[in-house]
């Protein structure tokens, strides 16, 4: 499968480990994710139009140094999946989707007419994290409900096969944390853990894409030390979820077709 993220840092976080994920099931997964550093669905749209050179091409979970257009990379290769999702501060926004997330969709569609356009769910920021100044929630729990109603209305409109729902696991994660011997999954507040954070994400983005079973995924190269007692709990919520979105996306994908 060959996978395409038009994203920022938590397309990063989310890209980290897929390739290697999919390789411990016996998988060749092309994973690649379009960086720039807190991009909005806005500049995106900005970027879809001037046809720059933005963004620096992120290749199965390294970077490559290589600064590439939308139009570029859309073009590279026969994708089977274009994921695209808004900027953290304004995700909980719902003023700041339209129309540029319908129009990068249908730019998807022209310029990538095989691939399956996915809306990619991102996810809230830690309990009195700065960040939060720059949204108008104060806690997770106000701004988590808005996320997942806003991903839900882009999907809506774009016509999507369907949501990655990162943000959903990265809530649960937390919310269950001292379950599994955590004290945290993000590692400054807002970005994922290097280990259990992006582990958590890129598992579920397998698990959503392929539909197959990622209970017994053999893959430990993290970055950063994740216990046995911590990855187990991360398959069980994503076996949980991505089972759950992957009936609600079988509704999106009949109007996507």
């Amino acid at each position: 499968m060959k996978v395409l993220f038009i994203a920022n840092s938590f397309g990063e976080d989310t890209t980290r480990y897929l390739h290697g994920i999919a390789r411990a099931d016996g998988k060749n997964w092309k994973v690649v994710n379009l960086y720039i550093g807190g991009c909005s669905l806005y500049r995106h749209y900005r970027n879809m139009l001037s046809g720059e050179a933005a963004y620096e091409l992120q290749v199965n979970g390294h970077k490559s140094g290589i600064m590439v257009s939308l139009t570029q990379a859309l073009l590279s290769d026969e994708w089977d999946v274009v994921a695209t999702q808004q900027c953290s501060p304004q995700s909980g926004d719902e003023s700041s989707y339209e129309p540029f997330a319908t129009a990068l969709a249908e730019f998807v569609r022209i310029h990538a007419p095989k691939a399956k356009f996915y809306v990619h769910q991102t996810w809230t920021f830690e309990t009195d994290a700065p960040r939060f100044k720059l949204t108008s929630f104060t806690t997770p729990e106000e701004m988590f409900p808005a996320i997942k109603d806003c991903y839900v209305k882009m999907a809506k409109n774009t016509r999507a096969w369907g949501i990655i729902p990162n943000g959903e696991v990265m809530y649960k994660l937390w919310q269950e944390r001292a379950n599994y011997g955590l004290e945290a999954v993000h590692r400054d507040g807002f970005h994922a853990h290097k280990g259990i954070g992006r582990y958590l994400l890129a598992l579920n983005v397998y698990a959503t894409l392929s539909g197959r079973d990622i209970s017994e995924n053999s893959f430990s190269d993290f970055d950063e030390e994740v216990t046995p007692e911590a990855a187990a709990g991360a398959r069980a919520i994503v076996t949980e979820i991505s089972a759950k979105y992957r009936e609600l996306n079988k509704e999106y994908a009949k109007e996507a077709l």
